[in-house]
């Protein structure tokens, strides 16, 4: 828990100090673009530039870039950044999660077909040799159900099915605090959209007057705060549908896979 602190703090100082550097960037940007201008006010144009359309295509490559900082500024850096936070520590969960599920994904069917080989020509011991140098949720279920084989067969299913819980807890895990930021990103931004209406009707108190611009901007200032939560909470919930989805079908592989090395500890204790 230290250290879901110790990196919310870190990120928190990163994401304030990228929110700074990037209003300072902005300022820098629209001084060097007055001064552009002026420049090519004074400037005769004599010849056509042969560098003109490269440029031009230039710049669109770097308006997505441009929009997303202006609007970054215009929600508020406070509860934008935020929202960013919500985001990079939802992504580094989801994709940690991916990372796991997927290196815990075995081919059960290969392995059952070691085990039974293993078994037949070495023993349990060759079995759970064969376990031992498995990797994933299934192979450990595997070798403790094996490693119980002497204590009976009811002994061996009982262990199969208390540390499949275990292993399907593991899987599990972080998925809690994925639905956290899922739901917390889309709070922060409806959060962030009052406080900007609030601040809206403050400005008209004080004008004295209901200005169609004035009311507009301040309304469109504050909802952008509302539309960045919510495609933050899309793209986080595509990440857990998928890990979700993952971890149903890890799971009923190890259901299937622990039937199967059951009937083949019931085969072998029959044929001693």
């Amino acid at each position: 828990m230290k250290k879901v602190f110790a990196l919310i703090a870190v990120l928190t100082i990163f994401v304030f100090g990228l929110s700074v550097n990037v209003v300072a960037q902005d300022q820098v940007d629209v001084a060097t673009e007055e001064v552009a201008e002026a420049e090519e006010a004074t400037d005769v144009d004599l010849y056509e530039d042969p560098f003109e359309d490269a440029a031009v295509a230039a710049e669109e490559g770097q308006s997505l870039h441009s929009a997303l900082k202006q609007k970054f500024i215009e929600g508020g850096p406070t509860f934008m950044s935020f929202v960013l936070i919500a985001l990079i520590l939802g992504l580094a969960l989801a994709i940690e999660r991916i990372i796991y599920l997927n290196l815990a994904t075995t081919n059960t069917k290969k392995l059952l077909a070691n085990v039974e080989e293993a078994i037949e020509s070495g023993g349990i011991e060759a079995a759970k040799e064969v376990c031992r140098n498995t990797r994933g949720p299934v192979a450990s279920i595997f070798y403790q159900g094996l490693d119980r084989y002497d204590e009976g067969v009811d002994v061996v299913e009982k262990s199969v099915v208390s540390y499949g819980s275990v292993q399907a807890g593991l899987l599990e895990k972080g998925l809690s605090w994925i639905a956290l930021f899922i739901a917390l990103a889309p709070m922060l931004g409806f959060l962030g959209t009052v406080i900007g209406m609030i601040a809206a009707f403050d400005a008209i108190e004080v004008a004295g007057d209901i200005s169609p611009s004035l009311v507009a901007g301040g309304i469109k200032v504050a909802l952008i705060t509302t539309v960045t939560g919510l495609i933050v909470a899309i793209i986080l919930q595509i990440f857990y549908n998928y890990c979700v989805a993952k971890i149903d079908s890890i799971i009923n592989s190890m259901e299937d896979a622990s039937i199967s090395l059951l009937d083949m500890v019931v085969k072998f204790n029959a044929k001693k």
